[in-house]
């Protein structure tokens, strides 16, 4: 087939999701050709939306982090706002009111005020506040925009400063879950992205939830002239030798780009070229489920006032690949309904999450569905159950239950081993060995929502642009 036969684009971008949305818009600006090719037929990537029983539903979002007011001139979301040229009105946040990290024997309030952590740590850890501070002059001095990092030990960089294994771990586990690849540590970097993300700027949501975002993004790239070409898989990519990429889609058309931006993942997008390297080591070993409870009250009725609350029930904090189908030894609650939102939602919602192993839920749904549906219902019962031991009882209030488990991760997001956060091992400057082709998102390392979109600007940047 002659390359000077097919239709061409600037930029090729694989992935509708936040960073795919979010590098479509910043090479519009500059009047590139650009399409973003999404397999599936709802934009969002691993933060998406969906309708059932008349109800409306998140996926993947708990909360944005990196939250900031109006005016702030530096940060994260900032950025964004200006390389998009969005308006802070138009993802329109609602802070959080206040969220929690329980363990066994302590807990730890915080909010999007760092104030409020500090204070807790001093009252909950009174010999630690001092490392606890010198901690965070070290994550505030550290330079995470820089692309070439060494590869460090956040729990060994933790340990020059805090000396209590509790609060070690009651101040990675959030971290970790809300986006650490790695099995009971995170590289250092990502380790100074999260805390300031989740401590030093903290949780916001729209009233909408993620469908606002994805909303806006969606309409501020077509509205600049990008293609957004939904159902259209990416079957395979060959590089050209006088450079640009040759992609051909599962219907079987070929397209032509100067340059591909992946949000893929390293080792999907490695497939796509056709390696017959062993990449099985690449593909991340963390996956969860997620049931959602609608309830006839709102939470706070019921005392739980927490917007998000992570917690373990044991006091050494396990954050690795299931043995069992589920982890029920921590977790996460989120409370939707518990953000300073002068317009409550119209229905009471709990969200729990807990770490499972991809493997054995795909093993159990290729055996039989009715297996399959049926483990899901013993999970919801095990989950109510082990849930009493840190909240009140809501069981009698709920009158709509959804679940999703790593296998429909993996379906949606085309993510192997339905790796939420990808491959442990991130490629921050996007290079995967290949002149023409670059990943964005989730494996190139920046992380959250705000991450994913950031790290679509700056690949756009640095790779479409230049």
């Amino acid at each position: 087939m002659q390359v000077t036969s097919l239709p061409h684009y600037d930029t090729l971008i694989i992935g509708a999701g936040m960073s795919g949305l979010a590098a479509g818009i910043r090479l519009a600006h500059f009047d590139q050709k650009v399409a973003i090719l999404e397999r599936h037929s709802l934009w969002g990537g691993l933060n998406s939306f969906y309708r059932q029983a008349g109800r409306s539903f998140d996926v993947g979002l708990h909360a944005m982090t990196n939250f900031a007011v109006r005016g702030t001139r530096k940060g994260p979301l900032p950025t964004i706002f200006r390389q998009l040229r969005i308006d802070w009105d138009e993802f329109a946040l609602i802070p959080q009111r206040e969220s929690r990290i329980q363990f066994p024997n302590a807990q730890l309030r915080f909010s999007n005020d760092l104030s409020l952590l500090e204070s807790e740590v001093e009252r909950n850890f009174p010999q630690q506040i001092d490392g606890f501070r010198k901690l965070c002059r070290s994550v505030r001095d550290h330079d995470d925009g820089h692309l070439n990092q060494e590869v460090l030990s956040a729990r060994q960089r933790i340990q020059e400063h805090i000396t209590d294994r509790l609060l070690e771990d009651m101040l990675l586990c959030p971290l970790m879950f809300y986006g650490s690849a790695r099995e009971d540590d995170m590289d250092w970097n990502q380790f100074v992205i999260m805390f300031k993300s989740l401590f030093f700027e903290g949780f916001a949501r729209p009233h909408e939830g993620v469908r606002k975002i994805l909303t806006t993004l969606k309409k501020h790239y077509l509205d600049r002239g990008g293609e957004l070409k939904m159902k259209t898989g990416v079957s395979r990519l060959i590089p050209q030798k006088g450079g640009g990429v040759m992609v051909k889609l599962d219907s079987g058309e070929s397209l032509f780009a100067k340059k591909v931006l992946s949000s893929a993942g390293f080792v999907e997008t490695k497939k796509l070229l056709g390696t017959d390297l062993d990449l099985s080591r690449q593909i991340g070993a963390l996956s969860f489920v997620e049931s959602i409870f609608c309830l006839d009250r709102m939470p706070s009725d019921l005392d739980i006032s927490s917007t998000i609350l992570f917690y373990s029930q044991q006091t050494d904090f396990h954050y690795r690949q299931s043995k069992n189908l589920v982890d029920y030894r921590s977790g996460i609650v989120c409370c939707p309904n518990n953000f300073a939102d002068p317009e409550p939602l119209s229905e009471g919602m709990i969200r729990l999450t807990h770490i499972a192993n991809h493997s054995k839920w795909v093993e159990l749904k290729q055996k039989s569905e009715e297996l399959y549906l049926q483990a899901k219902a013993e999970m919801i019962k095990t989950e109510l159950d082990e849930l009493e031991n840190v909240l009140p009882s809501f069981r009698k209030h709920i009158v709509y239950t959804d679940t999703f488990t790593p296998s429909t991760i993996e379906h949606y997001t085309g993510h192997l081993g339905g790796a939420v956060y990808g491959s442990p091992r991130k490629r921050p400057t996007g290079e995967i060995g290949e002149k023409d082709i670059f990943l964005c998102g989730t494996d190139q390392g920046y992380l959250g929502i705000v991450g994913s979109m950031l790290s679509g600007i700056i690949m756009a940047n640095q790779h479409a642009l230049k």
